[in-house]
Formats: structure tokens, C-alpha cells, sequence
């Protein structure tokens, strides 16, 4: 049945969700909803799903079963661009900016996309005051505002990963779907990208849905968390009740058998 979009409804929602690739059932009939203007994350062992699970939301690939909605709308055989244009926006695993542009630039470009405005040769971009205004609010938010005029190559990995999170928040993207932001970083890096992820939280305007593997770092973010396992849902509830949970603790442990190609 299709849901009905409300203001207490999930802004985010599968039902059966399913995809086979050849024997290996890699998603298996996950239902799970997201709540507007809230944190979930998405975390269980390699292997486990998760993100075949978001190229399923963000549209990368088509269910072999079951049905995504957005706003109680069935967006399952919509394609990736026609779903960010609804308003989600998938970062990556491997960043995705401009290299050879300035940090602004990149930000810039996307608050352009958003707003249907043309480059026009001769026409300085300082006459677009607004544009810029608001593409330097959003590198302060991330935490880019001295990189301004630094190329995106010449970033350090934690630094793009901020920038692309900018890039996506330019968009007006209602919901961001991030793919373990924090992968390949330092350790020295990895507090920082936290900071911009909560500064994003704090303001209240966006739904998130973060996959992650290390469960102690997302524990303060969430209001929820769903654990996968071998493509099938464990768990979905409140990070203290996920900690006690003894599915969960024995998936991770590696003492939870199953049958079901990982």
C-alpha cells in the first residue's frame, strides 16, 4: 500500500526491498522508513549490504523487488538525476569534485545549477553577489572558508570529502545520503569531518542517512540506527537499545551464522 505523506510520516521509505545479482541476494526485502529532519545510520559488517542499499535509494541501480518512496511518492523507477532533483543527494565512497577548479568555484558552480543560472562569457561572476554570498556560507558551514581559492586537488582527502558534502548542501538537497564520509582518512582527520556532520544536524533543516561501520563514532549523532547483516535488516532502533542488542553484538562479534551468501 502506498504511504501518505504527512508531517509526522517518513520522509524516506522502502518497502521490500530487494536486489539479485545472479545467486546472491546482496539487498533481501528491507523495509525501513526515515523520519524527517532526522539522523539514521546504517552500519553492519563488510559485506553486509549497505551500499547496494543506498544505489538503491539514490537510484545507481533498480530493485529486482520492492519499492522506494519519497514523500509517499513511489520513486523506484526514477533515475539518479531525476531523484536529486526531488531533493536527495548522494555523496560517495571516492569523492566527486571539480580537481582543477578553486574550493569556491566547485561550491559555486553548484549554487548555480540549483538557481538555472547560465555562465555567460564577459560576464564577471562578481555581479552574482548573492551566489557567491551564499557559496561562502556553505564552505564556513563545512569548515572550507580559508580554502577558498585553493584548488580542489591540491585538498587534503578529509577536505574534499567536506567539499563535496558543500557541493551536495548547495543542490538544496533535503535528504544526504553519505557513504561513510570518513573512509581513507587519518585519524587526525576523521574529528573534523564529525564537526561538519553535526554542524549540519544542529541546524534542523535536513534528513541524513549516514552508512558506517564503526559504531562507537555514530552512537552521539543518530536518533536511530539499522543494522544489515548479510543484506537483511537485524535491527532498527534507538543507539542504545542497538548496543544491547545481542543479534547485533554477535553479528559484529562474528559469532551470528547464516547460510546467506555475504
Amino acid at each position: 500500500m502506498k504511504p501518505e505523506w504527512g508531517e509526522k510520516m517518513s520522509i524516506l521509505e522502502t518497502k521490500n526491498l530487494t536486489i539479485t545479482f545472479g545467486g546472491h541476494t546482496a539487498v533481501d526485502d528491507v523495509t525501513f522508513s526515515v523520519p524527517e529532519k532526522k539522523f539514521k545510520s546504517i552500519i553492519g559488517p563488510n559485506g553486509a549490504g549497505k551500499t547496494t542499499l543506498f544505489n538503491l535509494l539514490s537510484g545507481q541501480l533498480k530493485p529486482s523487488s520492492g519499492e522506494v518512496f519519497l514523500k509517499g511518492k513511489n520513486i523506484t523507477k526514477l533515475s539518479p538525476t531525476k531523484r536529486a532533483r526531488l531533493g536527495i543527494g548522494r555523496s560517495f565512497q571516492m569523492t566527486n569534485v571539480f580537481p582543477h577548479l578553486t574550493v569556491l568555484e566547485n561550491v559555486r558552480l553548484a549554487v548555480q545549477s540549483k538557481r538555472g543560472i547560465r555562465y555567460v562569457m564577459h560576464k564577471n561572476i562578481q555581479t552574482f553577489g548573492s551566489v557567491l554570498k551564499e557559496a561562502e556560507e556553505l564552505l564556513n558551514l563545512v569548515m572550507l572558508s580559508t580554502k577558498g581559492n585553493s584548488l580542489a586537488v591540491n585538498l587534503a582527502h578529509g577536505e574534499k570529502r567536506k567539499l563535496e558534502i558543500a557541493m551536495l548542501l548547495a543542490l538544496d538537497t533535503e535528504i544526504l545520503l553519505l557513504d561513510e564520509p570518513t573512509a581513507g582518512m587519518s585519524l587526525e582527520e576523521v574529528p573534523a569531518i564529525l564537526e561538519v556532520i553535526r554542524n549540519i544536524k544542529s541546524q534542523g533543516d535536513k534528513t541524513i542517512v549516514l552508512i558506517e561501520h564503526k559504531m562507537d563514532m555514530i552512537m552521539d549523532l543518530s536518533d536511530s540506527i539499522m543494522v544489515l547483516f548479510n543484506g537483511r535488516l537485524l535491527a532498527d532502533d534507538h543507539p542504545k537499545e542497538i548496543m544491547k542488542n545481542e543479534q547485533v553484538q554477535s553479528a559484529y562479534l562474528g559469532g551470528l551464522y547464516d547460510d546467506h551468501t555475504a
